[in-house]
C-alpha cells in the first residue's frame, strides 16, 4: 500500500480532482471514505459524483458551532453520501468532570488530541483510504502535501484531490456547482472548527489566523 501511494503520487501529478477520486474509487471500492469539517461540501460534492453513497465522517467534538452542525445535517440530506457522526469517547460533561474545564484554552493539543484525533483514528479503521479537503497553500505544514501519500500513522493511504487548489478555484467550484457553504463563511470565519476556537477573521487576513488565535498552534493533528 506503501508503494502504491507512491507510484500513485507521482502519476497523478496535475491530475483534475475528478481525475483523482476516479483512480481512488477504482483502487479503494468500498474500503474509502471522506472526512469533512463542514467549512463547506465542496470534496463531498466532488466525491458523490464519482462514488454516491461514500461514507462521510465528521467529528463531533461537542464544541461545534450550531451552524457547523447544520450544515453536517443539510449535508446529508442534499447530497448521496452517508454522514458518520464521530463522537470521542466521552462528553465534554465528562471530559471537564476528570481533567478540569476549558481544557480547549489550558491545554489545546491534548483536548484536540482527546476530542478529534483519538476518535478519528478508530472511525478510520475500516477503511484502506480516505479522502480528505487538504490544500497546500492553507498553511506552512501543508505546502509539501502530495495528491496521495502513504499515512505511516494510521496505516493507509490519505488522498488529497484538490491539493493544488487555491481559495479561488474553491470559490469558482462553489458559484459554478451551487455547493452548500458553512453560513459562518459568510460572517467572517472562513476556516471553522470548535467554537471555543475559532474567532472571526478581519478582511485581508489569513484565513486560518482566527483558528487558536493568539497561540502558535496551526493544526489540531489530524494532518500532522
Amino acid at each position: 500500500m506503501e508503494r502504491l501511494a507512491a507510484e500513485a503520487a507521482e502519476k497523478l501529478k496535475g491530475a483534475s480532482a475528478d481525475e483523482v477520486i476516479t483512480w481512488a474509487a477504482e483502487t479503494f471500492g468500498e474500503r474509502i471514505c471522506i472526512t469533512s469539517s463542514m467549512t463547506d461540501a465542496v470534496i463531498v460534492d466532488l466525491a458523490s459524483r464519482h462514488v454516491p453513497g461514500i461514507d462521510v465522517l465528521f467529528l463531533d467534538t461537542g464544541y461545534h458551532f450550531a451552524e457547523t452542525i447544520g450544515t453536517r445535517d443539510a449535508v446529508s440530506v442534499v447530497y448521496p453520501v452517508n454522514v458518520i457522526n464521530v463522537t470521542p469517547p466521552t462528553t465534554v460533561q465528562e471530559q471537564d468532570a476528570e481533567l478540569g474545564p476549558k481544557l480547549y484554552a489550558r491545554n489545546p493539543d491534548l483536548c484536540c488530541y482527546l476530542r478529534k484525533v483519538v476518535p478519528l483514528e478508530q472511525s478510520l479503521e475500516p477503511y484502506d483510504a480516505w479522502i480528505t479537503g487538504v490544500r497546500r497553500e492553507e498553511t506552512d505544514t501543508r505546502t509539501s502535501t502530495q495528491v496521495v501519500q502513504w499515512d505511516a500513522k494510521r496505516q493507509m493511504v490519505k488522498v488529497n484531490p484538490i491539493v493544488e487548489w487555491t481559495q479561488k478555484d474553491v470559490d469558482d467550484y462553489i458559484a459554478e456547482h451551487g455547493v452548500l457553504v458553512n453560513p459562518l463563511v459568510y460572517d467572517g470565519y472562513p476556516s471553522i472548527g470548535c467554537r471555543t476556537c475559532t474567532a472571526r477573521v478581519a478582511n485581508g487576513a489569513d484565513p486560518r489566523s482566527g483558528r487558536w488565535a493568539g497561540t502558535a498552534k496551526t493544526e489540531c493533528g489530524i494532518h500532522t
